[in-house]
């Protein structure tokens, strides 16, 4: 059976990082609460990934899709995702964000549309629980993904499970529709 996932670093490591196009899963987990937040990036025709003091780099063209999850107690609830510190911002306005709001009042965010990134991206090396994933082009790479953020989101994040379900579902048919590039088959 072919691997479906692997950590990004470790990927990296060996030399198993998919050139022509692939997915990366990134998170970022609050120390104090459920708080948190996800990057997807799908990139294609990598030009070169190297390792530097933050992370990997990879000279590429990517398309980021971003997801916040707040519990219901998170005292900035009013202010702009990208005004937030540094550790609880995405570069993203609540109107460029769907909402689903849970039933025990945690609020998942995701944007409308992918951002793309033009000549390269960055992603950094996580640090405690947080973690980068690879995700290869399989075909039920696409199901993969949404058990992935049905079991995290539940798990991690404590979005009650027909919620986290529900937006799962949702977020991996945005990444079928809005993270592919224009030659790559769904």
């Amino acid at each position: 059976m072919p691997v479906k996932a692997m950590d990004l670093f470790d990927a990296y490591a060996k030399n198993a990082l998919p050139k022509d196009h692939g997915y990366i899963v990134t998170s970022s987990f609050s120390a104090n609460s459920v708080y948190s937040h996800y990057e997807i990036v799908s990139y294609n025709n990598v030009k070169t990934i190297y390792p530097n003091d933050e992370g990997l780099t990879f000279q590429t063209d990517g398309k980021k899709l971003f997801i916040l999850i707040e519990p219901g107690s998170y005292p900035n609830k009013g202010m702009e995702p990208f005004v937030r510190s540094n550790a609880e911002k995405i570069p993203l306005r609540f109107s460029e964000l769907d909402l689903h709001t849970c039933k025990n009042q945690t609020r998942i965010y995701w944007a409308k549309e992918a951002v793309i990134s033009y000549g390269s991206f960055t992603i950094s090396r996580p640090a405690g629980i947080n973690f980068s994933f690879c995700f290869y082009q399989l075909p039920d790479m696409y199901q993969s993904m949404q058990l992935f953020f049905e079991k995290t989101f539940s798990k991690e994040c404590s979005v009650p499970f027909v919620d986290a379900k529900k937006v799962a579902a949702i977020i991996a048919d945005k990444i079928k529709t809005k993270m592919v590039w224009d030659y790559q088959a769904e």
